[in-house]
């Protein structure tokens, strides 16, 4: 036996098995979030392969070309990104909705340390996005995600691609998350076209009235009113969908 080859097989399976499970935890939610330090996550990362690698359909790789093994990592790569990037999807629906509710509060210039996807995250997002990292590890919605990620050679087998399902997939994440975030956001509409009614009508009969003042308050107070009311709901609306596109890759 060439221990030389076995051990290079060895080492290639594992490290693309990395690849993919890297790519996953660099963007999945709860697991890849920013402010987690960089190490940390390529220690999970690193843990996560060793401890999967006995039990995945994966075998020693024998890639003798260059241009294989570059090929085959670029392959593993793009299924880990499109797996955590497309439950990231999912979860920037609570950063749109919190952009919206903060801009009809009145607290958009409320700005946070960002922990999402863009720059300039408002206090209500960056709050949003806290929440639902607790939620997703109160309701153990990580070890769905862990499950996942083993499920995934059973539908992507080590190797294959098919790049026209995963842009359909992409596209389907992002229709999902716009509609999370309208549909979370929706009272925060309603609350804020009733109160900037009212306040014109008011200045309609006092025209002296400070309308801008007097409004200004009103629905700072009403929107986080209606925020601790409606927030339960807005994170148990993003868990569910978040466990429906998990479980139909696991199961």
């Amino acid at each position: 036996m060439d221990l030389s080859a076995l051990l290079t097989g060895q080492f290639l399976g594992h490290a693309l098995v990395f690849a993919r499970l890297g790519g996953i935890i660099m963007y999945m939610p709860a697991l890849g979030e920013t402010v987690i330090p960089v190490r940390h996550r390529l220690a999970l990362a690193i843990l996560m392969t060793l401890a999967f690698y006995p039990v995945l359909p994966v075998g020693p790789a024998r890639l003798e070309q260059p241009g294989m093994l570059l090929a085959a990592f670029g392959i593993e790569l793009t299924l880990g990104v499109w797996i955590g990037l497309t439950a990231r999807i999912l979860l920037t629906g609570l950063e749109f909705a919190g952009a919206q509710i903060g801009m009809i509060s009145g607290l958009s210039n409320a700005f946070a340390p960002d922990m999402g996807s863009f720059q300039g995250s408002t206090l209500i997002s960056t709050g949003l996005m806290l929440g639902a990292v607790a939620v997703i590890f109160a309701t153990d919605l990580h070890h769905l995600m862990i499950s996942a990620m083993v499920e995934s050679y059973r539908i992507f087998p080590q190797g294959q691609i098919l790049a026209g399902d995963l842009a359909q997939q992409i596209v389907t994440a992002v229709g999902q998350s716009f509609y999370i975030g309208l549909s979370v956001a929706a009272p925060f509409f309603v609350m804020g076209v009733l109160v900037n009614l009212g306040m014109g009508l008011a200045a309609r009969m006092m025209p002296t009235l400070p309308v801008f003042f007097v409004a200004a308050p009103l629905l700072i107070a009403g929107g986080l009113l209606m925020l601790g009311v409606a927030a339960p709901m807005m994170l148990r609306e993003f868990a569910e969908r978040l466990a429906d596109w998990l479980r139909a890759m696991v199961f």
